[in-house]
């Protein structure tokens, strides 16, 4: 029976009972913050506090995440945010099993059990920074392709969240937009398109108004600088147009940090060093980036290959678990947007006494294995049943975790986080689809038949 005539006392019970499911697979994500005795935070997420606080640009982060954290928080607690973002992944399991089947109670609390218990999800759920927001935006805009079942309600809202997913970090958008491309490919709504339009229209507005530059990264040549520094090419470059170029980077050769991140972040090093900072360097990277581009392109590609294959297998907890600049970022940010209790809270959390590394790191292992099992039934669920929406998600995942590798390792020095944030996804068709995994039982129209043979 449609929905639309069941009486209204079933439609009234129905809701009910997605809500508390809903609400119960948050909580069940939410449990390394409630482990903790507060939300996960890194010290990255102190700028995005000042750039929702103030309000204030930040040279290197989109105008996306900080003000919706500001919207939630109301300088109150940061367990607000923290509320919304476990039960926007709750949601969205939900509705992505809406696409293939019904969903009900009893399978979504087990869904969010599984994947609490044997995945990075609860880990980045619980984390007050964007990195929650590449599996979301890769979800939403395969519901918003492929599912059947969305009201109207419901497409806008995916629209809005996955357009400020997209947006909320620069590495997002080829993300997205392989995702997107592959879903219209495969049949997927038109609707699909509007996120990647809304966040880049959100993108260009902000930095036309915010640092009077109208681009989607006014300043992004600074990091494909440090990569390609990093790598190789780029010092060659240098070394021949050295010192006639004018570069104030012709200065450096000889003595680059061996360490891409130092030479963004060292206060003595090439960025900062410098009049400007990154902004001063912006124009000068994007030469050498482009010269870079135009002479060294064969070792330019193998430097990305690489990265992209060493970020592909970091999958480990830890990046971010740590009281690493805790004390000298975020702290601040306690003082000026809180009340006194906040700061006692946070204070009082296990990952500023560093113990929360100690709770992850047996966990990886065991993650590990279970992500290398998953990937091996998506990669079967995507060839056996490309033609059905099981394989089209399943391909959607794949893809998303290629590119999320290619362009974090491409643009930025491979970290675990940046692959562990998403690769908890590769275990969703085979969970979403369960009956798939039965070594015996063969039942029509499942499609096992067709994996096994």
């Amino acid at each position: 029976m449609s929905s639309s005539f069941r009486p209204a006392g079933v439609r009234a019970r129905a809701f009910v009972h997605s809500v508390c499911a809903i609400a119960a697979g948050a909580l069940l994500l939410a449990w390394p913050a409630l482990l903790n005795g507060f939300p996960i935070v890194f010290s990255d997420t102190h700028a995005f506090l000042v750039m929702g606080g103030e309000p204030q640009m930040v040279w290197d982060k989109p105008f996306i995440y900080g003000p919706v954290l500001r919207l939630l928080h109301l300088n109150f607690s940061l367990w607000l945010p923290l509320a919304v973002q476990v039960a926007v992944v709750s949601h969205l399991l939900w509705l992505v099993r809406g696409a293939f089947a019904a969903p009900t109670a009893g399978f979504h609390l087990g869904l969010c059990t599984a994947l609490s218990v044997v995945s990075a999800a609860p880990w980045f759920a619980s984390l007050l920074m964007p990195d929650i927001l590449a599996p979301v935006a890769v979800l939403g805009l395969f519901v918003l392709g492929f599912s059947a079942a969305l009201s109207r309600g419901q497409r806008i809202w995916l629209v809005a969240l996955a357009g400020v997913a997209i947006g909320s970090h620069l590495a997002y958008l080829p993300l997205a937009a392989v995702v997107t491309g592959l879903a219209l490919v495969l049949g997927g709504r038109r609707i699909v398109v509007v996120p990647l339009v809304v966040a880049l229209a959100v993108l260009l507005g902000s930095n036309a108004i915010g640092h009077g530059r109208f681009g989607i990264s006014p300043y992004g040549s600074v990091f494909a600088l440090a990569r390609l520094i990093s790598d190789g090419p780029a010092q060659r470059v240098l070394d021949l147009h050295c010192p006639y170029a004018g570069w104030r980077m012709c200065d450096w050769r000889g003595r680059f940090p061996a360490d891409s991140d130092l030479f963004l972040w060292d206060g003595q090093g090439p960025v900062w060093s410098g009049p400007g900072g990154p902004q001063g360097l912006a124009a000068e990277a994007s030469e050498i980036v482009k010269a870079t581009l135009w002479q060294e392109p064969l070792a330019v590609l193998r430097a990305a290959m690489g990265n992209a294959v060493e970020q592909l297998g970091r999958v480990r907890l830890g990046d971010t678990l740590g009281n690493d600049w805790l004390e000298e970022s975020i702290t601040g940010s306690f003082e000026a947007y809180f009340p006194v209790a906040e700061m006692a809270r946070f204070r009082a959390g296990r990952q500023l006494g560093d113990r929360l590394r100690e709770i992850a790191s047996p966990l990886n292992p065991i993650h590990i294995a279970v992500l290398v099992v998953g990937a091996g039934f998506s990669l079967a669920i995507a060839w056996r049943l490309r033609g059905r929406i099981e394989g089209r998600f399943a391909i959607l995942v794949l893809a998303g975790l290629l590119t999320n590798a290619a362009v974090s390792g491409a643009l930025s020095r491979p970290h675990d986080r940046y692959q562990a944030r998403i690769a908890w996804l590769v275990l969703l068709p085979p969970l979403l689809m369960p009956r798939l995994l039965m070594p015996l039982g063969v039942r029509p129209g499942l499609g096992l038949s067709r994996i096994r043979s």
